[in-house]
């Protein structure tokens, strides 16, 4: 992020605030009384993660990791739930850099989901959605919906100017925030830690499930040939 998205993160810019206190109106989405995420009418909470482990990155070209207050706050927080840093690494506002970073690091066995900071604005350096959606086999557009409405109760129409997104690759969600440590703060603590135990349980679920079929399949198949 470049010292002009530094400035507009400042003064407003793509980010939102840290009063928690207006998020907890649209919390009950977290209950999950309803059935829309997955098909998995057996109880879609039993493949949810208790704990996950998280590869932090921060996309800039002003700071370094000694001065990456947004970068650290994530770090905190996640490790503050009881998830894991598997690692925090920074990368400049290169479409180049933060695709092959984020491709990685979501390649790695050790990480259950990625989470950048910066580069979700409107400067001509602000690349992060352009690098990372390519890469996306699902994506999450309920994330940045949500993200825009909650800064909007902060920042008003300032929100228009942030871009945050989230999606899965190589089944690994990952989730995009702006710069600025109020945006972060909002994305993670309202947004991201509600909801990544879930996300990544039903990200990384294996074919077990859909494997059993088959073999009842097999058995089928067999009883026919020993019938016929």
């Amino acid at each position: 992020m470049s010292d002009a998205h530094d400035s507009e993160s400042q003064g407003h810019g793509d980010d939102g605030g840290d009063d928690h206190g207006h998020a907890h109106e649209h919390d009950g989405g977290h209950d999950h009384g309803h059935d829309h995420d997955g098909g998995d009418d057996h109880g879609h909470h039993s493949h949810d993660a208790a704990s996950v482990s998280v590869a932090v990155v921060t996309v800039t070209s002003s700071r370094t990791l000694k001065e990456d207050p947004s970068g650290e706050y994530l770090v905190s927080a996640f490790e503050a739930a009881g998830h894991e840093i598997a690692v925090h690494e920074l990368v400049r506002d290169e479409y180049d850099s933060v695709q092959g970073t984020v491709d990685r690091l979501a390649r790695r066995d050790d990480t259950d989901a990625v989470v950048t900071t910066g580069g979700t604005g409107v400067t001509p350096d602000d690349v992060t959605p352009e690098a990372v959606e390519p890469l996306f086999a699902k994506t999450l557009p309920g994330f940045g919906e949500l993200f825009r409405r909650l800064s909007y109760e902060e920042v008003g129409t300032h929100t228009i100017g942030s871009r945050a997104v989230a999606g899965v690759t190589t089944a690994t969600p990952v989730f995009c925030l702006p710069g600025s440590e109020n945006a972060v703060r909002l994305g993670v603590d309202e947004i991201i830690l509600p909801e990544i135990g879930h996300l990544v349980g039903l990200a990384s679920r294996d074919s077990d499930d859909d494997t059993e079929p088959e073999a009842e399949d097999e058995d089928a198949d067999g009883d026919a040939d020993q019938a016929s």
